[in-house]
């Protein structure tokens, strides 16, 4: 049954979290962290992540901007890194809730201001990468800051959700490495279970695909806006 409401889980997170670019974490590290040890939570949805992540860029292709990926990925690649590293033995309670407070905020933002958009210059790429890449690494929801950049940028559909696959790729290969060599595991029956997660997450991509087909461009950033906010609320309260 465990595996089962796991499977349940990671096919809907994928849903979700290809349509706004989040990746499947930001769903499934909050409700794991009820039931499993955060470490052995981050490390297990990590794995799916980054089969999640390849098939963003898979299935989205068409769009992809080299450039922020590049941009964020120099940043994001060293942040996580670190951020894996204290999330080992650091205590998140804290530092969760005013994540919450500022998705919320600015998700709050992009709702009353809907044309605000941030320049798409290096500066703000490098710090949204670092910043996102960070978040990865210490809590496994980087996604939700990485979109918040991107959808600033106001980037069309495909190649927001193909940039922000080919990101959380690159931040998802260093993390992993630093979680198992940091001495992350988990038990026999969860490395098994991936077997049904990893085709579950791709289930759910394709049917996002569908889905993201079917929602006009300018209503594209409205959507992104009421997931960040949920996302936010989720941390603040809970």
């Amino acid at each position: 049954m465990e595996i089962f409401y796991l499977a349940l889980l990671t096919l809907i997170a994928a849903m979700v979290g290809t349509v706004t670019g989040f990746g499947t974490s930001t769903l499934m590290i909050p409700v794991l962290v009820i039931f499993f040890p955060p470490v052995e939570a981050i490390f297990l949805v990590a794995i799916i992540h980054w089969f999640g992540n390849v098939w963003k860029v898979s299935l989205f292709r068409q769009g992809f901007n080299a450039r922020l990926v590049a941009l964020f990925g120099v940043s994001g690649l060293a942040a996580s890194y670190f951020g894996a590293f204290i999330t080992l033995g650091a205590s998140e309670g804290t530092l969760l809730r005013f994540l919450g407070a500022f998705l919320a905020s600015y998700a709050l933002f992009l709702m009353f201001r809907p044309a605000f958009k941030i320049p798409a210059g290096n500066a703000a790429a490098l710090f949204g990468g670092a910043l996102s890449g960070f978040f990865a690494g210490m809590f496994g929801i980087g996604g939700a800051i990485r979109s918040m950049f991107l959808s600033a940028f106001d980037l069309p559909k495909a190649v927001y959700i193909a940039t922000a696959g080919a990101i959380g790729l690159m931040v998802d290969s260093t993390r992993i490495i630093a979680y198992f060599g940091g001495g992350a595991s988990l038990p026999r029956e969860l490395w098994y279970g991936l077997l049904i997660f990893i085709p579950l997450s791709f289930v759910g991509a394709h049917i996002a695909k569908r889905i993201v087909d079917r929602i006009p461009q300018n209503e594209f950033r409205a959507v992104i806006a009421f997931f960040l906010f949920a996302v936010g609320l989720k941390l603040l309260l809970f």
